[in-house]
């Protein structure tokens, strides 16, 4: 029997790529235990100084439509939320509490990108989705220390190099994005794709132009 490999995943309930690669989970390979890691894309974005799609407005539009699409060619429920971007602090806090089971990020993600619903708005029926109280979750996601973990998981998922989510790793690399599953189940059949050939050289290239600061 061949041992499982570990693997992090990185995600953020406010991506709907996250809920899209989730779903497809099904897809990874086989050999992948997978460990549901929460952490905060606004805090990835800060770290990298960077800006996230939904902050550009043309871009904003593109995203949904891809997601859109992406849902329907993959036979998947999706519905964006009344608000997006939102704030997910609370819902992330809260998952960071509860262990982060697949049962309650799969509930939780269906809430949100499945049926379209507000975490804010709708937070005590949110709760219930992940078998809590409204009332025991409000005073879970207040302890200092599972706001330090939500902190302490986004600190070391940029000190790995994650910059964005979802990001599933793997024997130290980092695919990025619902579309990447394919690519890493291939390096996992071939842990040294990165290498060689022209999948070393990249690695190698210099950076011949860069922008000027804006002063």
């Amino acid at each position: 029997m061949r041992p499982s490999i570990p693997a992090r995943w990185y995600f953020d309930l406010v991506s709907p790529f996250a809920y899209l690669h989730l779903k497809r989970f099904g897809e990874l390979h086989p050999a992948l235990d997978v460990e549901l890691v929460p952490v905060l894309f606004a805090g990835l974005l800060k770290h990298w100084d960077n800006k996230g799609p939904a902050e550009l407005a043309p871009k904003r539009l593109h995203t949904y439509r891809s997601c859109v699409w992406s849902a329907a060619q993959h036979g998947i429920p999706f519905r964006m939320p009344p608000r997006h971007p939102f704030n997910p602090l609370h819902a992330m806090r809260l998952l960071v509490a509860l262990g982060s089971p697949r049962a309650a990020v799969d509930a939780a993600f269906d809430f949100v990108f499945g049926e379209g619903r507000d975490v804010a708005a709708e937070w005590p029926l949110f709760c219930a989705r992940l078998a809590i109280a409204a009332d025991e979750a409000t005073a879970l996601i207040a302890d200092p220390a599972v706001k330090q973990q939500l902190i302490d998981n986004t600190a070391a998922a940029a000190a790995q190099g994650v910059f964005g989510v979802p990001t599933l790793a793997v024997r130290g690399e980092n695919f990025w994005g619902s579309d990447t599953i394919a690519w890493c189940n291939a390096f996992v059949e071939n842990p040294q794709m990165f290498a060689s050939g022209e999948m070393q050289r990249v690695a190698e290239i210099g950076v011949g132009a860069a922008r000027k600061e804006v002063s």
